[in-house]
């Protein structure tokens, strides 16, 4: 694991923003206004993306906090925009999936101000984990991911990768 503000070497070679996302996840701590320092190596594997701010929405699975590059939020728009309005069903889960997002930025000296509200909702505390998905980010407190990382036994998880990702789901 990471720690904030420590330099990454592993990516200064590498063409900046090759992947979605950083790899891995990071240990950080929220202040006391709600501020979280995102990792140095964490912005430089973002490169340019970083600049472009966040959004930030309530987990829709987990009590937790979900972080979108501006370009995969726009993307993920883009399908819900694809749903006719005209259908009750689409417009409920356009209006539920965007409750409570909100946009925000990295400040000069690199942290995030994370709304009260979605500190309060995502169940956040001072130690923090952020996790890298393929498709975004989440923002957790650092217990509830650890007990939620103990809910899926290795048994399981075997069985669910070669379920998933096994020789014959291509």
């Amino acid at each position: 694991m990471d720690n904030c503000g420590k330099k990454c070497s592993n990516f200064t070679t590498l063409k900046r923003n090759f992947l979605n996302y950083p790899i891995g996840e990071y240990q950080c701590k929220l202040d006391a206004k709600g501020r979280l320092m995102i990792p140095a190596d964490f912005q430089e594997q973002l490169g340019s993306l970083a600049e472009q701010g966040f959004v930030l929405r309530p987990g829709l699975f987990s009590k937790c906090i979900e972080l979108y590059t501006m370009n995969d939020w726009v993307e993920t728009q883009g399908k819900l925009k694809g749903l006719s309005q005209f259908v009750k069903t689409n417009v409920d889960l356009m209006r539920k999936y965007n409750a409570g997002a909100k946009l925000v930025k990295l400040d000069s000296s690199g942290r995030m101000l994370i709304p009260r509200n979605l500190i309060v909702e995502g169940g956040i505390q001072k130690e923090v984990v952020i996790n890298s998905l393929p498709g975004y980010m989440e923002i957790w407190d650092k217990d509830a991911y650890r007990s939620k990382l103990s809910d899926l036994d290795q048994d399981d998880l075997e069985k669910l990768l070669e379920e998933k990702l096994g020789v014959n789901n291509k």
